[in-house]
């Protein structure tokens, strides 16, 4: 049953990253920063990445909305959040609407934990919290 449950997550085409998701490379990550030192930085990495166009920023929000043109075309929508002075969360949600034979699940995440990557080498990654 676990095998078919997989298969059908292949498939999904959303995928939202939180604290209580079971896969620990799509918890929210938790970096040593102020809030405006984070969101003006990951604003910069996605105006300076050229698959994707920031369509929206909202710092009073804390969300950025980006559309990316490749590999996949998708639409990705970053939250940030301060939990403490020196402690800021970071959430992805990231959509497609393309078919894949394949799935799209696995690319989504692929990205997801991309950006995760490089933001770990602009800020200090604090941890994950566990459920």
């Amino acid at each position: 049953m676990a095998m078919l449950g997989n298969l059908f997550i292949r498939f999904k085409k959303q995928i939202e990253t939180s604290d209580k998701i079971a896969d620990d490379s799509l918890k929210t990550h938790y970096y040593k920063a102020k809030f405006n030192q984070l969101f003006d930085s990951v604003e910069k990495l996605f105006h300076e990445d050229a698959d994707c166009r920031v369509t929206t920023v909202s710092k009073d929000h804390g969300e950025i909305a980006v559309e990316i043109s490749k590999p996949h075309p998708c639409f990705l929508i970053v939250t940030i959040v301060s939990v403490k002075p020196m402690e800021t969360a970071v959430d992805f949600n990231i959509s497609s609407e393309k078919f894949s034979l394949i799935g799209t699940y696995p690319a989504l995440k692929n990205r997801i934990n991309s950006y995760y990557e490089r933001i770990n080498q602009i800020h200090t990654f604090v941890g994950i919290k566990n459920s």
